[in-house]
């Protein structure tokens, strides 16, 4: 990312998320799953129109999103499970908190896609700015100023591990067609919810791993470690980076882990051929 606030921290007047430990920047899994989210909510979308054109058409299941605003609690508690499945789209993929006193073990809770912390390669420097308004906010005053409310990171490269568990899929009902929407979301996550203090957060891989069996073929552990970037040789790794080509990235697994595994694809460059249907 460049210039961009990927993640605000509500506790820190919006400063960017970093660990306080190493400097190191930080993406909560719920802020991704927003953006998520936020694509398939508006029917009219031509991402959520292509995602669906893409992936095949709804049938009996729906692709609405439980966590939205001015939900109506008491209609969605009255729900029988199974139109509960069938109705949200987020509910199934990524599990849900929405279970009422009476209603323990109702609905789901766990979801099957599981994604893990945003975390940057090396730490980030984080520059804050005081943005102006000619017209002004307050009715006394004839123009406007806001303090170190510009706080972006300067340049950072992250990684964000997601993780598929078929052994969820049971109760929550998701199948083939929500994990391909999901796939599907991935790479337009940011381009497609940018803002002014989001402006160029880009992504450059969104590696997708098929194991061979629902056990795993393939430990993640070492997928993971396989297709991490790293700082090139002359570039402090403990120091916040300038540009993308202080590194290394990895553009394909090792032939001994890609081997043991039933399938291995970027999504950014996956093609949908149906997509332009839309």
């Amino acid at each position: 990312m460049i210039n961009s606030n990927p993640n605000g921290d509500p506790d820190g007047e919006s400063e960017p998320r970093t660990f306080e430990a190493d400097g190191r920047g930080l993406i909560s899994p719920v802020s991704f799953k927003r953006k998520l989210r936020d694509l398939m909510e508006n029917a009219d979308a031509d991402v959520r129109k292509a995602a669906l054109a893409a992936t095949g058409p709804e049938t009996k299941k729906h692709f609405g999103i439980l966590e939205s605003r001015g939900r109506d609690r008491k209609a969605i508690s009255a729900m029988s499970l199974g139109d509960f499945r069938a109705a949200y789209w987020d509910g199934r993929v990524f599990g849900n908190t929405f279970v009422e006193k009476a209603d323990q073990g109702k609905f789901i809770t766990t979801g099957v896609v599981q994604f893990g912390p945003g975390v940057s390669v090396s730490p980030v420097e984080i520059v804050r700015l005081t943005l102006t308004n000619k017209a002004g906010v307050e009715g006394d005053k004839d123009r406007g100023m806001a303090p170190l409310a510009f706080r972006v990171v300067h340049h950072g490269l992250y990684t964000m591990p997601f993780f598929v568990n078929p052994s969820a899929a049971h109760k929550s009902g998701c199948d083939g067609h929500d994990i391909d929407v999901l796939k599907f979301l991935i790479p337009h996550a940011y381009a497609h919810t940018a803002s002014g203090i989001r402006p160029e957060v880009h992504i450059l891989h969104a590696w997708y791993a098929e194991h061979k069996n629902p056990l795993g073929s393939c430990p993640d552990p070492l997928i993971l470690a396989a297709l991490k970037p790293k700082k090139k040789a002359g570039f402090d790794p403990n120091k916040p980076s300038l540009g993308i080509d202080e590194y290394d990235i990895p553009t394909a697994l090792p032939e001994e882990l890609r081997a043991r595994l039933a399938s291995f694809e970027d999504l950014c460059l996956k093609e949908w051929p149906l997509a332009g249907a839309a």
